[in-house]
C-alpha cells in the first residue's frame, strides 16, 4: 500500500460520519412512520456494528486485499468476478441516487430556474477531481468538512430549539404502535440505510496506516453518527409531527424553514443545503471510489485514478436516466433496500465467512 494513500484513525472517523449522515439527515429516514423513527434509529445500530465488524474481520484475514480480492480467493474466479462487476454496477447506481436526491432538493429549494443536469454536473465534477487526485485528498478534506458539518447542526438545532417550535408531545406515545412495528422499521429499513451502507469501506479498509484502530475507530464513528442522526429526526418529528414527517419529501428542510427567532433570525434553509451537499459529496465520493477500486481489481488497472472520468461521467447519466419524478426514484429505493443491499450487505459477505471458515478448518484438518 503506498504511503501517500495510507488513512489516519481520525480520518477514517471523521469519514465515516460524514458517509452515515450523507442524505439520512434530510430524507425521511426509514419506510415506517415518523413517531418512532429516532428509536428505530436507535436500534438498527447493533446491527450496523455486527456488519462492520464483519468488513474488519475479513480486512484482517486479508489486510492486503479489498471485498473482490479476497472473495476470489475464497470462492475462485469464475463466481468472484460477476459477483465484483455487480457491486461495481450498483455502487455507482447508489452513488447516482445520492446525486438525484440533492439535485432534486437544490432544484427544489433554490436553483428552480437552472436545469437539474447543470446541477448535477457541477457536483459530478467535484467528485472525479477527489477521484483523479486520490483517496488520500478525500479523507483529508473529511477531517476539515465533520467540524463544519457539526458546526452547522449545533447552529441549527439551538435556532430550533430557541424558537419555540419543538413540540414534545409530538414524539409520544414513545411507543403507540408497540415495539413490533419500531422493530420492523429498524430492520431492514433503517439497517440497510445508512448502516448498511458500510460496505463500501471494504475498498478503504487496506488503507489504514494503524490497522489495529480500524474496529474502534469504526464502533466510535458508528455510534457517532447514530447518536446525531436519533437526535436529528427527534428534533424534526417534534416540530412539524410523525404525519407530516412521514409525507414530506425533506422534512429537515421544512423543520428549518419555521424557525423565525424574535422576526430576527429567519430563512436557515442554507445551512440545511450546506449540509446536504457536504454529506452527499461525501457519500457520492465514497461509493464512486468503491466502484473504481472494485472495477480497477477486477479488470487489472494498476492506477484507480485512471477510471475516474468513466466512472464519474456514468454516475452522471444514471442520475438523469434513472428516473422521471422523484416518487418513481422512491419507488425505485423500495427495491434497494429490501432486495438489493441484503444481498449485497449481508447476504454475500456472511456466505463469503462460512466459506472462509469452512476452507480454513478444513485446512487445519487436513494439515493435521
Amino acid at each position: 500500500m503506498a504511503k501517500s494513500s495510507a488513512i489516519s484513525p481520525t480520518q477514517l472517523f471523521s469519514t465515516i460520519i460524514l458517509f452515515e449522515f450523507g442524505t439520512a439527515l434530510v430524507l425521511p429516514i426509514g419506510l415506517g412512520t415518523g413517531t418512532n423513527a429516532w428509536l428505530s434509529i436507535l436500534l438498527a445500530m447493533p446491527g450496523g456494528i455486527m456488519i462492520y465488524l464483519l468488513y474488519v474481520y475479513f480486512e484482517k484475514q486479508y489486510p492486503a486485499l479489498i471485498i473482490s480480492g479476497y472473495m476470489q480467493k475464497i470462492v475462485g474466479l469464475y463466481i468472484s468476478w460477476p459477483i465484483s462487476l455487480f457491486y461495481v454496477v450498483f455502487f455507482m447506481y447508489n452513488s447516482a441516487r445520492n446525486l438525484r436526491e440533492a439535485g432534486d432538493l437544490l432544484i427544489s429549494a433554490s436553483y428552480d430556474q437552472t436545469p437539474i443536469t447543470v446541477v448535477h454536473a457541477v457536483m459530478v465534477a467535484a467528485v472525479i477531481y477527489i477521484l483523479y487526485k486520490g483517496i488520500n485528498v478525500l479523507f483529508r478534506l473529511g477531517e476539515i468538512y465533520i467540524i463544519i458539518m457539526l458546526s452547522l447542526g449545533v447552529l441549527s438545532s439551538i435556532a430550533v430549539l430557541l424558537s419555540g417550535a419543538v413540540e414534545l408531545r409530538n414524539l409520544l406515545p414513545a411507543l403507540g404502535e408497540g415495539w413490533l412495528s419500531t422493530f420492523r422499521n429498524a430492520y431492514p429499513n433503517i439497517f440497510m440505510f445508512p448502516f448498511g451502507e458500510l460496505i463500501c469501506f471494504t475498498t478503504i479498509l487496506p488503507h489504514m496506516k494503524q490497522k489495529k484502530l480500524a474496529k474502534k475507530t469504526g464502533i466510535l464513528a458508528i455510534l457517532a453518527s447514530t447518536f446525531f442522526l436519533s437526535l436529528t429526526h427527534a428534533m424534526e418529528v417534534g416540530v412539524i409531527g410523525a404525519d407530516v414527517y412521514s409525507r414530506a419529501t425533506f422534512p429537515l428542510f421544512t423543520v428549518i424553514t419555521a424557525v423565525d427567532l424574535a422576526e430576527f433570525i429567519q430563512r436557515l434553509d442554507a445551512l440545511v443545503i450546506l449540509a446536504l451537499i457536504i454529506g452527499v459529496f461525501f457519500k457520492m465520493t465514497v461509493y464512486a471510489y468503491a466502484a473504481s477500486a472494485i472495477a480497477a481489481d477486477i479488470f487489472r488497472i494498476s492506477e484507480t485514478n485512471k477510471l475516474a472520468y468513466p466512472i464519474g461521467i456514468i454516475i452522471f447519466l444514471i442520475s438523469v436516466q434513472s428516473a422521471w419524478s422523484f416518487p418513481e426514484h422512491n419507488h425505485e429505493g423500495i427495491m434497494v433496500i429490501y432486495v438489493i443491499l441484503p444481498t449485497l450487505v449481508v447476504l454475500i459477505p456472511v456466505l463469503l465467512l462460512l466459506i472462509h471458515l469452512l476452507r480454513k478448518r478444513f485446512g487445519h484438518s487436513h494439515q493435521g
